[in-house]
């Protein structure tokens, strides 16, 4: 998933503000000396559009995929990614997304599996989503205000992630990739037009993989 739009705006991005107040962190920051960082698919490439294959081998290639991903996530400066997204048949995303609270929640989940909300928790929140696979488009999507997702980690214990505002529209977002949807496929017909125009007319700051 891509940074919010108006996330600069908002939030203001002031290092400085930063140094002297650290962000609480939820979760373990990746080991940046391992891994590398590789293009990103988008709109049009098949392993989009379909879901991805369940991880069964918990191992080293798993644990090295994340480092990959991890990369690819921090240059590309997106919060999410999912496997699929840097061309691979698996679920798994990572993330490093703040919640509305400014929360900072990093890790990533293999298998990711949403939990069905009750009736009382589906709260609409209405926000600018993009994604790292539709470059430089921004649209509004409504997405519940809370989620949670279950699954394992890359050493194959069962994990549970829940996150509120922004942070959950990322959770959403990252396990709808690995069952074949992008946001703009919830979108209106016009909208979602809007959105690839948007890409068509935008030139993306990282390397894409392009679409035969």
């Amino acid at each position: 998933m891509a940074e919010q739009h108006d996330h600069e705006h908002e939030h203001g991005h002031d290092h400085a503000h930063e140094d002297t107040e650290p962000q609480r962190v939820v979760g373990e920051e990746p080991d940046l000396s391992k891994g590398t960082a590789r293009p990103i698919t988008v709109v049009g490439n098949p392993v989009l559009h379909r879901e991805v294959k369940t991880v069964t081998a918990f191992d080293g290639e798993l644990s090295a995929l994340i480092d990959d991903m991890f990369q690819s996530m921090y240059a590309a400066e997106g919060v999410g990614l999912a496997a699929n997204q840097i061309g691979v048949d698996l679920k798994v995303f990572v993330y490093d997304c703040p919640d509305d609270e400014g929360v900072r929640h990093v890790g990533h989940v293999v298998n990711p599996v949403l939990e069905e909300l009750p009736a009382g928790r589906r709260v609409l929140d209405d926000g600018q989503e993009g994604c790292l696979s539709v470059p430089t488009a921004y649209q509004e999507l409504a997405r519940p205000d809370f989620a949670a997702v279950t699954g394992q980690d890359k050493d194959g214990n069962p994990v549970r992630v829940e996150g509120t505002g922004f942070f959950a529209r990322c959770l959403q977002h990252e396990t709808d990739h690995l069952y074949g949807y992008l946001y703009i496929d919830r979108l209106s017909k016009r909208d979602r037009k809007d959105a690839l125009r948007q890409m068509a007319d935008g030139t993306p700051k990282y390397a894409t993989v392009p679409n035969d």
